[in-house]
């Protein structure tokens, strides 16, 4: 399918066929989730691509979809086979979102897809561009975006001062946004605004010798490519610490708990956690009733996320004997690192356990 062969020479229509046509020869039309496009595939990778690079995504959008090939397939899942197969793309709200949103189309729709954007931008973890993205990619549908990589063409194509995050910043980018999606191949469109940006008007060393907007592109020619968009402004990154206890018993099983559905991997099944100054014997015995022996303190490691840094100090110690009490605690389970379950397991967790449980 193509655009007319005589497109007005306004602005939008110069912007929208430079990059239809540069999208034509270079743009990405073979990712997993352009094969077989419904409204279902297309909203798991726009989830899975926030704050998620496309090389990161592609081998867990695959595995996600082998296990739930429908949206009624994820929405009867139980969380925990979710965050399973969430486990390492981080910002696990996402992955409770999805499966939350899906339960509700399943619950509210018949399990069909709305295909009206306020229905979709009303689900949980679903915002103004992914809605957006979702109609325009699956469904033909003429919806502006403005994810990540728009906000940075736009800003730069026309010279946007000021951090996104600002409103003022933020509403004239969305007026950028709809004034330049054309009315022609809106699907194509949105993949080729969002593939400049992540191949060429990249951050850092911008390709713009190979840019299709750059003849009349305000930071080019302004020699402020570097300074657009506007960065947020930076604060130090806090740093906070704890002890994580890898507690083994005579099986060899390690002790996990599920942390709560919402804050730092909700839901997801992590170590015992102590103050780092806590005399790990005493806090076992007050905090988990057993008793434990062995105690030999590991490798310190470094788990960063986007506001803050955690330090991990962790130690290794045995128990003898498996209180009954542990067992029946519901949020609390004798995991077997040789024959792993399907439970989410947050990835400093994951990377404990590989280098210092024999599997």
């Amino acid at each position: 399918m193509t655009g007319p062969a005589a497109i007005p020479a306004t602005l939008s229509d110069r912007f929208a066929a430079r990059l239809l046509r540069w999208f034509d020869h270079h743009g990405r039309k073979d990712l997993p989730w352009q094969r077989d496009r419904s409204p279902y595939r297309v909203w798991v990778s726009e989830v899975m691509l926030q704050q998620t690079r496309v090389s990161s995504v592609i081998d867990y959008y695959q595995r996600f979809m082998q296990h739930f090939p429908s949206l009624s397939a994820l929405a009867n899942a139980p969380i925990d086979e979710v965050l399973h197969l969430w486990s390492g793309l981080g910002y696990y709200a996402r992955a409770r979102n999805l499966h939350a949103a899906a339960q509700q189309v399943r619950d509210q729709y018949d399990g069909q897809f709305p295909q009206d954007f306020d229905q979709i931008a009303a689900l949980p973890g679903i915002g103004r561009s992914t809605a957006g993205a979702i109609l325009a990619l699956a469904c033909g549908q003429r919806h502006a975006i403005l994810d990540g990589n728009v906000k940075r063409v736009l800003a730069r194509h026309r010279g946007v001062d000021g951090w996104s995050g600002q409103v003022s910043v933020g509403r004239e980018l969305w007026r950028l946004s709809e004034a330049l999606t054309p009315q022609y191949r809106v699907d194509a469109y949105t993949q080729a605004i969002m593939d400049l940006g992540a191949t060429v008007c990249v951050r850092g060393q911008a390709d713009c010798k190979r840019c299709p907007l750059a003849d009349d592109c305000v930071a080019y020619a302004t020699d402020r490519v570097a300074e657009l968009p506007t960065p947020k402004p930076r604060k130090q990154i806090p740093q906070r610490a704890t002890r994580m206890l890898i507690i083994v018993n005579s099986n060899g099983e390690v002790l996990l708990q599920q942390r709560p559905p919402a804050g730092i991997w909700g839901g997801l099944w992590s170590l015992p956690e102590c103050p780092p100054d806590a005399d790990v014997a005493h806090w076992c015995r007050a905090n988990l009733h057993m008793a434990v022996e062995d105690i030999e303190t590991l490798s310190p490691l470094r788990h960063t996320f986007s506001h803050f840094h955690l330090d991990i100090l962790p130690a290794r110690a045995t128990v003898r004997v498996a209180p009954d009490a542990v067992m029946d605690a519901p949020a609390q389970v004798w995991y077997n690192c040789a024959q792993p379950d399907r439970r989410g397991l947050a990835a400093p967790v994951q990377r404990l356990l590989s280098a210092h449980i024999p599997h």
